[in-house]
């Protein structure tokens, strides 16, 4: 059992490191209060091939070798280390290229993932409805093919990156049909981004995560080709829990990311201040505190790493990928509880970075599945 990362994945992790503290570290605060998506951070990651790591080439992407996904969840990582809201967009970006990996036909391939690989556009999905969250099956957002036209009308909310001025559009889940007994046919739909009658609402105000495009979509007699079925028709909530076995992995490494920068600004603060004539850190109290936060990384890091070595190495993942994503989303709440403690007074000030942190975290709980679904997910494997 080997726990070390090769050379390149150091490799990797280090660049991805490098590339967020000097792009985004320095400026997550100031973005945070604009609510403005960098676009020209963007272009930089375009450039460097950051926008399709887990592509193959022959899509256009920079994916190689046999560890994809642990590749691109080390760069995740790092950039939610350095920007939470930043990396949560991007993952969102990744999901969207997996499910074309895993269900796209020949075509949707060869159309769509060239321009995801290249970040020309970016990914969106939109699941979430009014009355649908966690009951996925409760959507009512209908799709009726008429004379080749899917015609779609309906209503999602809290869906990222599809009203930015480059997104792709969006991936979208509906009802395709119904039975005599109301069941539901639910499929996946590709919506591109100016097809008259699909309306982006305002972006919504929230506490945290305000640099992400987070808003209300509508569709009044929408109309698309009917070849933009996405892969087979009522397999829709087949593709999104596929899908959500990534996401899961990425919210992992994402919770990772923050439980590490709450430390590093913990740790950073608790060896500046001094009180009683020594720095806090000194004080036991303080001290343990951040060794529990250095173990809590840890312990998320590794949850993530295996889930992603599974999705890797194509074994069975969806109950590592959950445990993953309910380990390091409370990990990173309880490790930015204890450095907000630490920070004191400070830490209710805005100019201090671990009120960015506190401010977005508690969205990891819910985000990709709320730790109850999770717990729920899990415990079904145990045969409750």
């Amino acid at each position: 059992m080997n726990f070390e990362l090769t050379k390149e994945q150091k490799r990797i992790k280090q660049s991805a490191y490098e590339f967020a503290q000097k792009e985004l570290a320095p400026y997550a605060l100031e973005r945070e209060d604009k609510g403005e998506w960098p676009y020209e951070v963007w272009e930089k990651m375009r450039s460097l091939g950051y926008t399709g790591l887990i592509t193959p080439e022959e899509y256009g992407g920079s994916a190689f070798g046999n560890s994809v996904y642990l590749d691109s969840i080390l760069v995740l990582e790092e950039f939610a280390r350095a920007d939470d809201a930043f990396a949560t967009s991007f993952q969102v970006h990744n999901l969207i290229q997996d499910m074309f990996l895993l269900y796209g036909s020949d075509e949707q391939k060869k159309e769509w993932l060239p321009k995801l690989a290249s970040g020309e556009i970016m990914g969106a999905f939109a699941l979430t409805e009014p009355d649908a969250g966690s009951d996925a099956r409760a959507i009512t957002t209908r799709a009726e093919l008429i004379n080749g036209e899917w015609v779609i009308n309906g209503t999602k909310i809290f869906i990222t990156n599809a009203g930015l001025k480059n997104s792709m559009g969006v991936m979208l889940m509906a009802v395709t049909a119904e039975d005599a007994n109301g069941r539901k046919e639910i499929s996946s739909i590709i919506v591109p981004r100016e097809t008259p009658g699909f309306t982006k609402g305002n972006k919504f105000k929230k506490v945290g995560w305000n640099i992400m495009d987070t808003r209300e979509l509508i569709f009044r007699d929408c109309r698309v080709p009917e070849k933009n079925l996405f892969g087979a028709r009522g397999k829709g909530l087949n593709q999104a829990l596929g899908g959500l076995n990534l996401g899961r992995i990425d919210f992992g490494a994402i919770g990772t990311g923050v439980a590490q920068a709450a430390l590093d600004h913990s740790l950073k603060y608790a060896k500046q201040r001094v009180q009683f004539g020594k720095p806090i850190c000194k004080n036991q109290v303080i001290a343990f505190m951040l060794a529990d936060m250095a173990t809590n990384v840890e312990t998320a890091r590794m949850h993530a790493y295996r889930a992603a070595w599974l999705k890797d190495s194509g074994k069975p993942h969806e109950i590592e990928a959950t445990m993953a994503k309910v380990v390091a989303s409370e990990i990173a709440n309880k490790n930015v509880m204890m450095g907000f403690q630490i920070h004191g007074g400070s830490g209710f000030v805005k100019e201090y970075e671990i009120s960015r942190l506190y401010r977005n975290v508690k969205i990891l709980d819910i985000g990709e599945g709320t730790s109850e679904i999770c717990r729920l997910v899990i415990s079904r494997s145990l045969g409750c």
